[in-house]
């Protein structure tokens, strides 16, 4: 489902359940040895779908640790992010020499809990989000905007090495015209950074999908030079 969101050179594996064939590295199952048993299975899981995508990528398995802000720490010269909700498990993993970062969300397309669409979103975000939806297949636009914004935050914190709350970024949606259940996003940062190659960075493009229940939220930064990178 994910992959139809990426960009040539991304690697992407998901899973819609436990994964019993997944283990995890004596170091990793440190890290969950004394959480519910749901969270060890979402944790192993979702390792699992990004041991995959190392494979794709030519790459020998390795242990997927968590530093700062528990963002995963991957293996020299690979971007990636995961993500997991009830029933969604996905990672996606590329060569920094094909993406600079990348971000990704899975979200049930259900209504927030009340209140909380208040503290994520700006005022223009909150009208677009309040907006009635009647076209078929129904997508809940505060879950989607609540799963954009995380994917901001795992796109720039990795690039940009600080930290972003959800007023510090404006997003603005657009829908595909052939189809009401995917479309694009903008996020401009109201607080810009500098990337690893000293140049500024000020927002992300992005796609997002709702399908089998979800909505799913993707951003790709190109690396220079790399593929899909407009100077290419």
């Amino acid at each position: 489902m994910i992959e139809i969101l990426l960009p040539e050179g991304a690697r992407a594996h998901e899973a819609f359940g436990p994964d019993g064939s997944a283990v995890l590295y004596p170091e990793e199952a440190a890290l969950v040895a004394t959480a519910p048993e749901g969270r060890r299975e979402e944790f192993t899981t979702v390792r699992g779908c990004a041991r995959r995508a190392m494979a794709d990528l030519g790459l020998p398995p390795a242990p997927i640790l968590t530093g700062r802000r528990n963002v995963p720490q991957w293996p020299a010269g690979v971007v990636g992010s995961m993500t997991h909700c009830a029933g969604y498990r996905a990672a996606v993993l590329a060569r920094d020499t094909d993406l600079a970062a990348v971000g990704i969300d899975a979200e049930p397309n259900m209504p927030l809990r009340r209140g909380l669409l208040e503290s994520i979103a700006l005022p223009r975000e909150l009208a677009w989000a309040r907006t009635p939806v009647t076209v078929a297949g129904r997508v809940c636009r505060d879950r989607l905007l609540f799963s954009a914004k995380e994917t901001v935050y795992k796109t720039w914190f990795p690039l940009v090495g600080t930290e972003l709350d959800f007023e510090d970024a404006r997003l603005s949606f657009r829908t595909d015209a052939d189809s009401p259940r995917r479309g694009t996003f903008r996020a401009e940062v109201l607080r810009p950074g500098t990337g690893p190659d000293g140049r500024p960075v000020t927002g992300f493009g992005g796609r997002w999908l709702a399908d089998r229940g979800l909505v799913v939220t993707v951003i790709a930064v190109p690396a220079p030079g790399g593929a899909g990178h407009p100077g290419r």
